[in-house]
């Protein structure tokens, strides 16, 4: 799923063609507030940034998705109409993987695309999830608060990683069984409460932040 955010709706939508004639998935938005209302549905593989944007402009957006938890990762290309070596440095400074200077063809998009996917996808390196005390170490396997070792068995330390990668997302507890335990498990929904139950008291203080939504399920907060 690549994400295109561009304020203008004849070239969104040559984008959009473009990407889905080359094989991708392609939704776009006009704006900051469309792109980060859709982040909290789903994670793409990658984001089209526009630099001049209605509103808040491609740099800030930028800034905003380096800084947390669930979007720093994500592979980021920006598009400016200014063309100028400022606004190139600007953008890789503050994290970009990639820019185009408008106006630029679409079969370079596309290239463009690949190339940053295919060098993100290699690119192996420790993946550190912090969320308020809590730092995860996804490459060795381990979760600290404050500091401190917490010692979790594997269902724990799958369930706090998926809330984690997955910030302000709503699991039922049927949606984290097939996740977690697989399909094939056989028992009943409790297994997921007793386990929620157990991650909660090992992260102390912390254990607060997974959330119980009332008749659906849980969650951890994006306001912590």
């Amino acid at each position: 799923m690549i994400f295109c955010v561009e304020d203008d709706t004849s070239i969104r939508d040559l984008m959009l063609y473009t990407l889905s004639s080359a094989g991708f998935t392609a939704e776009g938005f006009a704006d900051g507030t469309g792109l980060f209302s859709a982040l909290r549905e789903k994670t793409p593989e990658l984001i089209m940034l526009d630099i001049m944007l209605p509103g808040e402009d491609g740099l800030s957006i930028l800034k905003k998705l380096r800084s947390h938890t669930a979007t720093c990762d994500i592979p980021v290309i920006m598009a400016t109409a200014k063309g100028t070596e400022y606004d190139k440095v600007i953008g890789l400074d503050c994290g970009a993987d990639d820019y185009l200077a408008k106006p630029f063809g679409m079969m370079e998009m596309v290239s463009r695309v690949r190339a940053v996917l295919r060098r993100t996808s290699n690119h192996s390196k420790t993946h550190i999830l912090k969320v308020g005390g809590i730092i995860m170490n996804t490459g060795e396997h381990t979760v600290e608060t404050d500091g401190r070792r917490v010692n979790l068995t594997l269902k724990e330390y799958e369930l706090l990683h998926k809330f984690m990668e997955n910030l302000g997302l709503v699991f039922t507890r049927e949606q984290l069984l097939q996740s977690i335990w697989g399909a094939e498990f056989v028992g009943e929904t409790r297994t997921v409460d007793v386990h929620i139950g157990t991650l909660r008291t090992k992260l102390g203080q912390y254990g607060e932040y997974i959330e119980t939504i009332r008749g659906v399920g849980y969650r951890i907060g994006t306001r912590l």
